[in-house]
């Protein structure tokens, strides 16, 4: 993966789950997938809380989007 932005780790997070649902990986893989995949998720999880704190902040400030 280039640079791990939120839209990559999404990207491969649904190219992931896709390989995962098509069923002819073998478990090892499956797995190794899975574990990615949870790693994924956590990273996607803390940009979208970053995110929301940086709306909140942003909000806080004068209660507008700038």
């Amino acid at each position: 993966m280039a640079k791990k932005t939120f839209e990559n780790a999404l990207a491969r997070l649904e190219q992931i789950t896709s390989d995962l649902e098509e069923g002819e990986l073998s478990l090892e893989d499956s797995l190794k997938k899975f574990d990615e995949g949870i790693g994924l998720v956590k990273f996607c999880n803390s940009k979208l809380e970053e995110a929301r704190s940086r709306v909140e902040l942003l909000l806080k400030q004068d209660g507008t989007l700038t």
